[in-house]
């Protein structure tokens, strides 16, 4: 029998030291964390590695129907670009904030580095889950994980922005960590620490959250459907790799989840906003990958990866190697085939879309993250052989591994610093500019209608409060749409298109008012503001042609050539 000493153990010394190296790490996670939330206002950088449309746009379409529920008393407006009837989650979060904070681009913008703190703290409950009691204590690849994300200028740009990947990023997240605690049996260990007889058994609890966690994450973005696979590997070895527990695992969280779409699609879109759901899907049916392109639409699927990092992108694709060549350690935590699955869904539906948006890499961005310090640890612990080549092969290999981790840190931290330190607002105090001429001229001529037409005008809606319609997305056509509406007022980038002069001036005169240099885009960095007048009776029209468009820029709405393309 153990003799106990009066005197209290002291702690392990090493296990006293990785406790405070996980604290320091984990601070510094808050300090760059905190530095998301500072200038809110600010354009995206400029002459930054990606160059993304929706930077002009999607903060706008995605919560327009919060943004008109607030600014106009109704979030539909009929003949125009409604996508909230087919993703309805974001700009229902956005709701409850604005109904608080009013509308504003600060707040919504506020509420997705809310979320990004959100997937920090989840990302580490769910690596620290996915590793067995005895080594949690033990290890740093939660924090690590945490840290890495908190220091990515790829991240700091994107989860600034009031767009829908980050909601789907923490919803994903969430589902997988529910999923780690279902069983197929009562009595195992499960998430929620309550009493039995306060609540059904959380054995049948934990799928009906799964449940209405999935049919959340295809509203939040339909291309959730993608990431379903990740999800289900989690709930198979839940299942211990048996077929029977696992359909007994699936089939209430399934049909919950199907159910609870069904119920969405039929009692709020089928009988009142079927054209509008049907739209956006129609809007976006195309994919531009054929047998001849493939091989080079995968490529530059892979190589676009580099909008991630230039460092942190081969340490991912190093860790998916080492898991897949090496699965003896790293594949015993099963959190690792759930982030290969999570990435290669996103990947594969991005290389069959072939619209290869930095945005979109978001998604593949965390769970490859992720998947770094878990595979580097599981090396890291591997206990080689006790010869002393395979002693000096694993201590080279480690101290490889752990150089490149601090270099990553050191050059990203550094890149998102220098981010923060020079912000622009370019596009906001346009916005600004607009609104004055608008209301100035208001107070001249009461009955000049405010309404905008732009495809931005949604992104002007939310920073200033202008009534908006889309100049380019929309169930009703473009020149039925201006009649419909009559706007006073159009905004656009650098030109007037044929198509959409075409549809103004049979009923306007176009009065150039004012012009806005913004932002970096060399097709997109003049924001010009016309007063629509009504055209004279028999005034010919004049013709309007169109700057040529270098050709690897010759794209459809929201698309960019790769970066494969632009280095060429």
């Amino acid at each position: 029998m153990r003799v106990m000493s009066n005197d209290l153990p002291s702690p392990e010394p090493r296990l006293t030291a990785l406790k405070a190296v996980r604290f320091l790490i984990l601070l510094t996670s808050a300090v760059f964390l905190a530095l998301h939330a500072l200038h809110l206002n600010a354009d995206f950088p400029n002459y930054s590695p990606w160059m993304d449309w929706s930077k002009y746009t999607d903060e706008g379409w995605y919560g327009d129907a919060a943004i008109r529920h607030f600014q106009r008393g109704q979030w539909y407006v009929p003949g125009d670009f409604n996508p909230a009837a087919a993703l309805p989650i974001w700009p229902l979060v956005e709701s409850i904030v604005f109904r608080f904070t009013g509308v504003s681009a600060v707040a919504a913008r506020a509420l997705t580095v809310t979320i990004f703190a959100f997937i920090l703290f989840v990302s580490y409950l769910l690596l620290r889950r996915s590793m067995p009691g005895s080594a949690r204590n033990r290890s740093l690849a939660p924090a690590v994980a945490v840290l890495l994300l908190s220091v990515s200028p790829f991240c700091y740009v994107f989860t600034r922005m009031a767009i829908l990947e980050p909601m789907l990023i923490l919803l994903t997240l969430l589902a997988l960590l529910v999923a780690s605690y279902i069983s197929p049996q009562p009595g195992q260990q499960t998430l929620l620490p309550f009493p039995r007889r306060l609540i059904p058994p959380r054995w049948i609890l934990l799928p009906v959250l799964l449940g209405f966690l999935i049919p959340l994450m295809v509203l939040t973005k339909t291309t959730a459907v993608f990431l379903l696979p990740s999800v289900a590997w989690i709930l198979w070895v839940r299942a211990g790799y048996s077929l029977r527990p696992f359909l007994r695992l699936c089939i209430p969280t399934g049909t919950i989840a199907a159910l609870t779409w069904l119920a969405y699609y039929l009692c709020v879109v089928r009988p009142h906003f079927l054209l509008d759901y049907r739209y956006l899907f129609s809007a976006n049916a195309y994919t531009g990958i054929t047998a001849a392109t493939a091989l080079s639409v995968l490529a530059d699927t892979v190589a676009d990866g580099l909008w991630i990092g230039r460092l942190i992108f081969p340490l991912a694709i190093l860790a998916t190697a080492i898991a897949l060549l090496h699965p003896r350690r790293t594949l015993q935590n099963p959190l690792i085939p759930a982030l290969l699955l999570w990435a290669a869904g996103y990947l594969a539906f991005l290389a069959y879309h072939d619209n290869l948006q930095p945005r979109y890499y978001l998604v593949v961005a965390v769970p490859l993250t992720l998947l770094i310090p878990l595979v580097f640890e599981a090396v890291w612990l591997d206990r080689p052989h006790p010869s002393a080549h395979h002693l000096q092969t694993h201590a080279l290999a480690s101290t490889a591994l752990l150089t490149a981790l601090l270099a990553t840190v050191v050059v990203d931290a550094r890149h998102t610093i220098q981010y923060v330190r020079t912000p622009q607002y370019t596009f906001a105090h346009a916005a600004a500019q607009i609104r004055q001429i608008i209301d100035d001229d208001k107070k001249k001529d009461p009955a000049h209608n405010p309404l905008v037409l732009s495809i931005s005008g949604s992104d002007l809606s939310l920073m200033t409060g202008l009534p908006s319609i889309c100049d380019d997305f929309g169930t009703m056509d473009l020149a039925v749409r201006v009649k419909a509406y009559r706007p006073g007022w159009y905004v656009t980038w650098n030109q007037v298109d044929d198509d959409k002069m075409d549809a103004l001036s049979p009923l306007y005169h176009l009065q150039r008012v004012a012009a806005f240099p913004v932002m970096d885009d060399p097709e997109r960095n003049l924001l010009i503001l016309y007063r629509l007048d009504p055209a004279s009776p028999g005034t010919p029209v004049s013709p309007h042609h169109r700057k040529p468009i270098p050709r690897l820029l010759q794209t459809s709405l929201g698309q960019q050539p790769s970066a494969t393309q632009l280095q060429h």
